[in-house]
């Protein structure tokens, strides 16, 4: 089933930096989402956004939380509204005159789904980080010491494994870093440790 959205302009401009708090935010994310490995998805994909936004583009603490929301409710549809996904939340958000960054972010955070390409920096980071995240938590949980003393390398060899996470698709990964200019190895090795902080 297409989950085209059929549209690329999202939200309104003189919704422009307006961001739900952190609180209204992870309430809305309670009531959509139950699953708690969802949710804790959602909140490390978001973890990871945000520092990216403050130690790679050192952006004010104001961005570092638009970032974090765009990760925090990227898949907030995904387990009531599977083939809804992701115009529900998209829906949601422009209702709630959120930040059309933000929703353009979501949008794009699956071009071969949605039909909506990354632009942005937010959009990008958030593509590539979507996927990735999933695979090196699947990793973590199949290490008797988790994220502790993980490596680059071992990553590695577990991407190469087609039947490792077989649900993450390699192609969407290595997509998503060419459009941000980034090399594989240099997502992961930013990933393990900070990710390792929302386990």
């Amino acid at each position: 089933m297409s989950r085209n959205l059929g549209r690329n302009v999202f939200g309104h401009a003189e919704d422009a930096g307006k961001v739900m708090t952190l609180e209204e935010g992870m309430q809305l994310l309670k009531q959509w989402v139950e699953n708690p490995r969802l949710q804790l998805h959602m909140r490390q994909v978001a973890h990871l956004m945000k520092c990216w936004a403050a130690e790679r583009l050192q952006l004010n603490e104001q961005d570092q939380h638009r970032w974090y929301m765009a990760g925090l409710l990227h898949d907030a549809d995904w387990e009531k509204w599977p083939d809804e996904h992701c115009g529900r939340i998209v829906e949601e958000l422009e209702k709630r005159h959120q930040d059309p960054e933000i929703i353009h972010a979501i949008a794009s955070h699956g071009p071969r789904h949605f039909g909506v390409m990354p632009v942005t920096q937010m959009d990008k980071m958030l593509y590539v980080f979507d996927e990735l995240s999933g695979l090196i938590h699947a990793y973590s949980l199949m290490r008797p010491e988790g994220y502790a003393g993980m490596e680059v390398k071992g990553v590695m060899k577990r991407f190469r494994e087609k039947k490792f996470a077989a649900n993450v698709s390699r192609e969407e990964i290595m997509e998503a870093c060419g459009m941000a200019n980034l090399s594989l190895e240099d997502v992961i090795a930013f990933i393990i440790p900070r990710q390792a902080q929302v386990a």
